[in-house]
């Protein structure tokens, strides 16, 4: 009996992109514009587009684990901060393990250019002038994008919620970017 090895087939997915893109590109001799140089010059890679979709997908494993204020620890539970520490260091990417660390971390983002997996940050729900909450978008749709975060209010625990909703867009403070050219 041969035993094949398992795959993760997020993994495949920029390969996959990538076989798409070459062999459904249409007249090979057709030269690109200055404008779509420009686009692919900007537009993030199959690879960071994969490693987003991954990061969310781990994200919502912890959907309903239970908000535990200074934890990052998913068998305790999660603070805001210490949610999206965890869930990014499991990529190995480093951040902040305080909201407040959020104010100069990575690069900010407009709106209509946020992708799954920016990070959005708020003022303090009572604090209007100190940062005090954060969160990974899992749905990019500008100021109508839902993240996914720890939230300390009335459900306690990892959820999903819309950005465009009231409590959220007076909070928003900004958008940043910490995965491109990672």
């Amino acid at each position: 009996m041969t035993i094949l090895p398992k795959i993760n087939f997020m993994n495949l997915l920029p390969l996959f992109l990538t076989s798409l893109m070459l062999f459904s590109c249409g007249d090979d001799k057709a030269k690109p514009s200055a404008e779509t140089t420009v686009e692919a010059a900007t537009s993030p890679s199959a690879t960071e587009i994969a490693k987003r979709a991954e990061i969310v997908a781990y994200a919502k494993e912890y959907l309903g684990t239970a908000y535990c204020y200074a934890s990052s620890d998913p068998k305790k539970g999660f603070d805001c901060s210490g949610f999206v520490n965890f869930v990014y260091k499991n990529f190995g990417i480093v951040l902040p393990r305080s909201s407040t660390g959020f104010e100069n971390v990575g690069k900010k983002v407009k709106p209509e250019d946020f992708q799954v997996g920016d990070i959005l940050v708020f003022y303090g729900y009572q604090d209007s002038g100190n940062i005090g909450h954060v969160g990974i978008i899992c749905e990019a749709n500008g100021m109508k994008s839902k993240f996914i975060h720890s939230s300390s209010g009335k459900e306690m625990a990892v959820i999903i919620s819309e950005l465009g909703s009231a409590g959220y867009t007076k909070r928003y403070y900004k958008c940043v970017d910490v995965l491109s050219g990672t």
